[in-house]
Order: C-alpha cells, then sequence, then structure tokens
C-alpha cells in the first residue's frame, strides 16, 4: 500500500507542477513577446484614373504613436529613445505603420501564401536570428548591402531556403529582378514620412532594399560628438526643441510642431543652454526623390476617435521597372497587407493573407475608376480584411517535414482557404512556445502514466485482497 499511495501522489506532484502554470508570456531574452490581441481589423478602398492609383486605409488604434526615435537631454547627455526592441517601446517612441506588398503575378507562390514566402531562416528579432557579426561579414548582405539583420527575402534568391547565407551569384540575382522576382514595398510612417506627405517606396528581393533616390528621412545624429547634427530653426519653427512631456502625452497635434525637417532645422549648436528633458528628433524628415519617393500621401495621415485613416497615391506605371510593379487597366495584382500599432516595431505586426486587386475586373478588391485629380470615397465601398499576428513562422518551417501542410504547399494548394486568420495566429503562438509545449506534453504524459500505474497497482492489491478473502 505505500507503494500504491507513493505513485498515485508521485503523479499528482507532476501534473500539479506542470499543468495550469502557463507558457504563453514574454520572454525579451528569446525575442518573444505576444499582443494582447491575435487579430486586428483594416478596411481597403482602391480607386484609379487614367494617371494615378489611390489606396485608402483605416484601421483602429488606441492612440497615435507618430513620435520615432527621439533624442533626450539628460543630465547633460543626448540619451536616444526609440531603437528597435522586444515588444512594444516603454515610451511611446516607436511610429505607426501601414505596409503593402504588390506582386503581378511574377512570383507565384505570393499569391497563394503571401508574405510569409518572404520570411526565411535567421530572420532578425526571432529567437533563432542570424548572428549579426556573422550577416555583417557575408559578402553580399553585410559587405555590400551593408546590413549586419536578415530580412525579409525571395526563397528563390537562395540556393537553400533554409540557409540564410546560401545566396545566388549577383548576376542571378539581377537577372531575377529584372525578370520580375521582387514584390513591391509601399511603407507609410506615422513619424518618419507622413508629416512631409510621403511614403517610403521599397522593395523585396534577396534583402528589403529601398527603392533607388533618396528616402523621406535621414538620421541626425553625429556619432563622434555624440550630440545631434541638426536642431529646430526658431525662425522658422518657433522653438529649439521639444519637450519629453509633449512626446509622452496621449494626443498629438497634427497641425503643430512634431518632427523636425530640414525646412525647420539649422545645424546643431551645442553651446546653446539645453535644458533637461528636452528633445530633438533622431530623424530628420525631407521630400523624397527618385524612384524611392514615388508614393506620396494624398490629403493628410491623420488619427481621428481611435481611427488612422490614410491614402496613399502613385503613377499607375512609375517607369521604374526594376523597383515597382505597374498597374494597368484589365490587370489582376496580388496584395498582401500589414499594420504596426501600439509603439511596436520589426516583426511585431499585423498580417493579413494575400487578396486579388482587380483593375476594371473581379477579384477581392476591385479599384474604382474615376475621372478627375481625386476619388471620391464612398462609405459603402470599403473591403473588410482581418489581420493578426503571425509569430515565428518562416517559410523553411512551412516547408519541412515538421509541418503537416507541407505537401499541400508543395501541391500548391493556396493557404487562405484552408487556415482562418485566427487559426494561423495562434499557429504563430505555438510556434513561439514549440520547445516548452512539446515539455508540457511530455510531463502530461508522464504524470498521467505514473497517475495509471498507481491506479493499477492499487486495484490489483484489492482485487489480491479480495480473492484472499474469499479463499
Amino acid at each position: 500500500m505505500p507503494v500504491v499511495v507513493a505513485c498515485f501522489l508521485a503523479g499528482l506532484a507532476v501534473a500539479w507542477v506542470s499543468q495550469g502554470k502557463g507558457v504563453v508570456k514574454a520572454d525579451p531574452g528569446r525575442n518573444i513577446w505576444i499582443p494582447d490581441k491575435l487579430t486586428m481589423p483594416l478596411r481597403v478602398q482602391v480607386a484609379y484614373n487614367d494617371e494615378r492609383i489611390f489606396f485608402r486605409y483605416r484601421w483602429p488604434a488606441d492612440r497615435p504613436h507618430v513620435y520615432h526615435d527621439m533624442l533626450r537631454y539628460q543630465d547633460g547627455l543626448w540619451v536616444r529613445h526609440g531603437a528597435s526592441r522586444v515588444g512594444p517601446d516603454p515610451d511611446g517612441t516607436y511610429e505607426d505603420r501601414v505596409t503593402m506588398l504588390v506582386d503581378d503575378g511574377r512570383v507565384p507562390e505570393f499569391g497563394r501564401y503571401g508574405g510569409y514566402i518572404t520570411v526565411g531562416a535567421g530572420m532578425r528579432f526571432f529567437t533563432d536570428q542570424a548572428d549579426k557579426d556573422e550577416v555583417a561579414a557575408h559578402p553580399h548582405l553585410g559587405r555590400k548591402l551593408g546590413t549586419n539583420e536578415v530580412q525579409k527575402h525571395l526563397p528563390e534568391t537562395r540556393h537553400d531556403p533554409a540557409d540564410w547565407r546560401s545566396l545566388k551569384p549577383e548576376p542571378e540575382l539581377a537577372a531575377q529582378r529584372a525578370a520580375g522576382y521582387f514584390l513591391d514595398l509601399w511603407h507609410w510612417r506615422a513619424g518618419r514620412s507622413n508629416a512631409v506627405g510621403m511614403s517610403d517606396d521599397q522593395l523585396v528581393a534577396e534583402h528589403r532594399l529601398s527603392d533607388a533616390g533618396r528616402g523621406a528621412f535621414t538620421d541626425n545624429w553625429d556619432p563622434q560628438h555624440q550630440q545631434p547634427l541638426f536642431m529646430f530653426d526658431r525662425d522658422k519653427a518657433g522653438i529649439d526643441a521639444l519637450r519629453w512631456q509633449q512626446v509622452q502625452a496621449e494626443a498629438v497635434d497634427f497641425d503643430g510642431i512634431y518632427y523636425l525637417s530640414d525646412a525647420l532645422a539649422k545645424p546643431f549648436d551645442p553651446d546653446y543652454p539645453w535644458q533637461q528633458d528636452d528633445v530633438i528628433p533622431r530623424r530628420l524628415l525631407r521630400e523624397g526623390q527618385g524612384s524611392r519617393g514615388d508614393i506620396t500621401v494624398q490629403g493628410q495621415g491623420r488619427w481621428q476617435a481611435g481611427w488612422w485613416d490614410v491614402t496613399l497615391t502613385r503613377a499607375l506605371d512609375t517607369g521604374n521597372p526594376l523597383d515597382d510593379k505597374a498597374f494597368h487597366p484589365q490587370g489582376r495584382y496580388d496584395l498582401a497587407f500589414a499594420v504596426h500599432r501600439d509603439a511596436t516595431g520589426s516583426r511585431w505586426h499585423y498580417v493579413s493573407h494575400p487578396h486579388t486587386l482587380g483593375l476594371g475586373r473581379e477579384a477581392d478588391l476591385s479599384a474604382r475608376y474615376f475621372s478627375g485629380d481625386r476619388p471620391d470615397w464612398p462609405e459603402e465601398g470599403w473591403t473588410d480584411i482581418t489581420l493578426f499576428y503571425p509569430g515565428q513562422v518562416n517559410w523553411p518551417l512551412l516547408i519541412s517535414r515538421a509541418h503537416a501542410g507541407a505537401p499541400d504547399i508543395a501541391a500548391g494548394a493556396p493557404v487562405r482557404p484552408r487556415h482562418s486568420e485566427r487559426q494561423l495566429a495562434i499557429y504563430g503562438v505555438e510556434m513561439e512556445f514549440n520547445d516548452e509545449i512539446i515539455r508540457q506534453w511530455r510531463l502530461t504524459l508522464i504524470a498521467g502514466l505514473v497517475l495509471m500505474l498507481g491506479l493499477w497497482l492499487g486495484l490489483r492489491r484489492h482485487f489480491s485482497t479480495f480473492k484472499g478473502e474469499r479463499s
């Protein structure tokens, strides 16, 4: 009997320790932070005329985050707030963003699996992210492109999609790009582009690349002297600096000065009597030029009553075929959307299934033709799209034996009819905690076996005693 009781109590102890404790929790040391909400809504309208196309986006956000990467004067030093981090920035100094990937059919997997195909091995801010020094030493990624992180890229730019190092030769990469094997990336930033009426124009090929030309922002930092390069020009801006209390406020005066642009700036004066909690943006805004400046904000991107409302516009054909996907009447295209909110950056965004866009053709989103300079948006013209948190799911995992759906992907079965956004979000979270879930399953199995053993021994003891009494 003592053995029976011991087995039973041991099983209970294992069950007590292993169950009910939860494994889904923030773990910044392993680049893990799970949002409270796994899905969110996005509303989209599209219109075009003979020259331009317009995309209007609306999405909810509890508050607008337009301050991005700030320099705060503290005890005689300029301290940075807003660098990329795990999860939301505690000071709120990370901008809201909306992004859109566009393809014209020359990246066929994108129309079936969306942004998943851009997530390769060793991605930054994954638990198993590539070593920064190793990336910086890579001949193409580090030495030519100047990066120390593995970012979005397309599978066929690698010999082995599961090995971020295995880039194909540069002539082959150039030939892929010329053949249209890249994704056009529209990238609106509430802090680094919206104030000057711009959206960043980028692309995804062997890396997340910027279009040719000049972007809407640049760094405002002098690393040699550990101070800003520029400050506000009081004659133009009416101020010498922002104040930290202003940056921390819940509201934003969109008609006031909350950013530093080249039209408001002058060279930094280190001898100015700077005060504690003075703030200068670490980004200097300017008008984009060349191919990178193709996308502009139509009207004014604004947050009001809990919703962002942003309209972006671009020429149907920019004349930059190595950077952009051209739109044509009667054309059909594949799109995927993403939103950053709640002061989060990097992979802590919400993404969508791939959706089709038709210009005069039936599709998930139908672009409405209009004549004139700007569209008159009908209130009933929205397409409602659900975005989801993707977690740590990459393309090498999805096409591997570890994924039960890999044979379906190999057969070309699209993801959207098979999995809801909620299912994909839960799967993404499960992959963040895959090791813990397996360990929990093993502990549960052991606890169950021990309890069964205790029950069996108890019943065996009971029936043996019962049989002896009857004899």
